[in-house]
């Protein structure tokens, strides 16, 4: 029996028509016998999990599926698969298409070059597929995070991440911090490196953010991880001896 080394944890709702694709673009992505995929379904009312169930039997890759019966939210979906996870980095990425799966191997690759035992690679969407209105709210919602958090990463919404497992499991768990994921790892002193990658257009369903839901409770949460960043009082330690027998 090989070895996990990566799990990729996709949270989704209502994305069935999406995920066959995505998966199959994973497992041209990814070293099949180190690699496990973890979908949650997210209180999906479109049939997710009987689909999942139907195509497991033909799938190369360890597929996963843990269910919410109603909805918890992305980062409730993200940490649960999170701690169901067996591999040593975690990968995570939007279920609905728009990251590419292409771009997994570039993140694993500058993963290995890191020298720190906490830190995040996010991938930088560059060239973003979105309309115009939900890119000028992303540019702004950026611009007045990184002012206020300082979290070297000019696009923490990129769903695009890879963490060592046990950081993750380090960071504080609240709704929405899915989006804080580098300042939280910046917290614990780890680094963050951020990665060119590509963006699509969704071809199936809708978004399930609008203005309302990214904005005013944006504003909340950042200053809460503000506040968790200030009062961090973690330091470092370095062991001096050890006697095994």
């Amino acid at each position: 029996m090989h070895q996990i080394e990566v799990s990729v944890v996709l949270p989704a709702k209502n994305e069935a028509k999406n995920l066959p694709s995505l998966l199959w673009e994973i497992t041209h992505s990814v070293t099949p016998e180190q690699t496990e995929v973890i979908v949650v379904d997210d209180g999906s009312d479109d049939g997710t999990s009987t689909l999942l169930a139907t195509l497991a039997g033909s799938f190369p890759l360890t597929l996963r599926v843990i269910v919410h019966p109603s909805s918890c939210g992305q980062s409730t979906s993200v940490y649960h698969g999170v701690l169901a996870a067996h591999g040593k980095w975690v990968i995570t990425l939007d279920a609905d298409g728009q990251n590419d799966p292409a771009d997994i191997p570039k993140l694993i690759e500058t993963a290995k070059q890191v020298n720190s035992p906490h830190f995040c690679v996010i991938g930088y969407r560059q060239k973003r597929k979105d309309t115009r209105w939900k890119r000028v709210q992303s540019k702004v919602a950026n611009r007045i995070r990184q002012y206020v958090l300082d979290d070297d990463t000019p696009d923490t919404g990129c769903g695009l991440k890879l963490l060592p497992r046990r950081t993750f499991l380090l960071l504080p768990y609240f709704d929405h911090m899915h989006r804080y994921i580098p300042a939280l790892t910046k917290r614990l002193g780890g680094n963050i490196v951020c990665v060119p990658v590509n963006h699509r257009a969704r071809h199936e369903g809708q978004s399930n953010y609008n203005a309302w839901n990214r904005g005013w409770a944006g504003v909340v949460d950042m200053l809460g991880v503000r506040w968790l960043m200030y009062r961090n009082k973690l330091g470092s330690i370095n062991e001096i001896f050890t006697h095994e027998k």
